[in-house]
């Protein structure tokens, strides 16, 4: 896919940008009363799903879907190493009881082609994010809905694969979700709502942060290739995670994007790698985002020890504010509305985090199964694109317009894929330079 002119690019994305997104994730066109969620999907035919990267996310996302409705069926597994299929093998045969058949489990670089030759009928995507764009395209080609994990690209070539092949599985009538977590979270939703209808006035600025410790690394061992090497610590390379700002901070970014209404126009930002020992990603990002009718986010994300930990989303209207999840306050610091809360959800702080996991999976099922319009793939990639907007302001330390990062050509990792060693560029980049 070469032929990415303004024009023609551009066109398409705002056709398919409006189709998928009618559904808006359950807020379109309601009042301020409360919204509900199935708490499992309706019964239908059974769906067989295969998984697709068994690390612990694609391993609690498979549980996920187990528990997501009756008839569900996990029949296939695949990773690129042996021993991470087999823990996830084993993990699922004990927590759910689920054997699944050793001619259904593959392993190596190819091994997502061979689950989606396994009669399933729709895939888990849980690989590094690297590797989003091309399981993604080979699923909708495969006519299989998709549930993959945020964030679905590393760079600007990833994420318009990610639009266009997204508008393709709407145009097939696929039902694609997104690990974004909070667009799927009932109390995120019902504050959503109320704010889509006007409760805070006129949206003049935002706030997000996702600061915290590291989060892990892996040290290689001699018996690994480079390749190896740095697949297996992922979360600490560019070119397989995004950095922190894609892989983690876009939980937050997403959220900006949903309740502000748009994508950014710009990015203004810096960055620095002060205390990370592993891979070529920085421990901190600062991004002024300016959204249109100069709305102006600030983002701020950090993974570094010992220092003040903050995960929080707070978006100021005219009329008032809200921290996005389950509050809204007049301008005077007043709560003016509080997400009514059950008595088993006031004893559980995480209730609606924990709960947003499988809610995913329950709505992807239920649309599949109702033939509700769902899919998540335009917006995210939208959001993934957000994230990598940032990071290339803050590895440049220049303004980076959304045109420029739509339209550029930038594409990270090797440029052929072999388990064995790297010939690519792996400093850390310098603003300015």
């Amino acid at each position: 896919m070469k032929d990415y002119s303004r024009r023609n690019f551009l066109s398409k994305i705002a056709i398919g940008s409006t189709a998928v997104m009618a559904y808006s994730t359950y807020s379109c066109n309601r009042s301020s009363t409360k919204i509900d969620l199935p708490l499992k999907a309706s019964d239908g035919k059974i769906l067989k799903a295969g998984l697709i990267g068994c690390g612990s996310r694609g391993t609690g996302a498979a549980i996920n879907f187990l528990d997501a409705g009756p008839n569900l069926e996990l029949v296939a597994l695949g990773d690129i190493f042996q021993d991470k299929l087999n823990k996830c093998r084993q993990n699922i045969r004990e927590k759910r009881k689920v054997e699944i058949s050793d001619q259904n489990c593959f392993v190596g670089v190819d091994a997502y082609e061979k689950v989606m030759d396994a009669g399933v009928d729709l895939v888990i995507l849980a690989t590094p994010p690297y590797f989003r764009p091309e399981h993604f395209k080979a699923a909708i080609r495969n006519n299989k809905h998709v549930f993959m994990e945020k964030p679905v690209a590393v760079d600007p070539v990833g994420a318009r694969s990610i639009m266009l092949d997204g508008i393709q599985a709407q145009e097939s009538g696929l039902k694609v979700v997104t690990g974004t977590i909070k667009r799927h979270q009932l109390d995120y939703i019902n504050t959503h709502n109320r704010v889509k209808n006007g409760t805070i006035g006129e949206i003049i600025s935002g706030n997000c942060y996702y600061m915290q410790g590291k989060l892990w690394h892996v040290n290689p061992q001699a018996q690994w290739s480079e390749m190896e090497a740095m697949i297996r610590n992922w979360v600490n390379w560019t070119w397989l995670s995004g950095d922190h700002i894609v892989e983690q901070h876009i939980h937050n970014i997403d959220l900006m994007n949903w309740f502000i209404g748009s994508h950014p126009e710009s990015a203004t930002g810096f960055g620095s790698r002060q205390r990370r020992i592993t891979g070529d990603q920085y421990d901190n990002f600062s991004i002024d985002f300016t959204y249109p009718g100069n709305v102006h986010v600030n983002s701020m994300c950090r993974q570094i020890n010992g220092c003040t930990n903050q995960v929080s989303d707070l978006i100021r209207g005219t009329k008032g504010y809200t921290n996005c999840e389950n509050t809204i306050f007049s301008n005077s610091g007043e709560i003016s509305w509080k997400y009514p809360l059950s008595e088993e959800q006031e004893k559980d702080p995480l209730y609606f985090f924990r709960r947003s996991y499988t809610q995913e999976l329950v709505d992807l099922v239920e649309a599949i199964r109702t033939g509700t319009e769902l899919n998540d793939a335009v917006i995210t990639a939208e959001s993934t694109l957000t994230a990598i907007m940032g990071r290339m302001s803050a590895y440049t330390g220049q303004t980076v317009s959304w045109d420029e990062v739509l339209n550029s050509e930038l594409r990270l990792g090797p440029k052929t894929f072999v388990m064995g060693q790297v010939d690519m560029n792996k400093s850390i980049p310098v603003p300015g330079q």
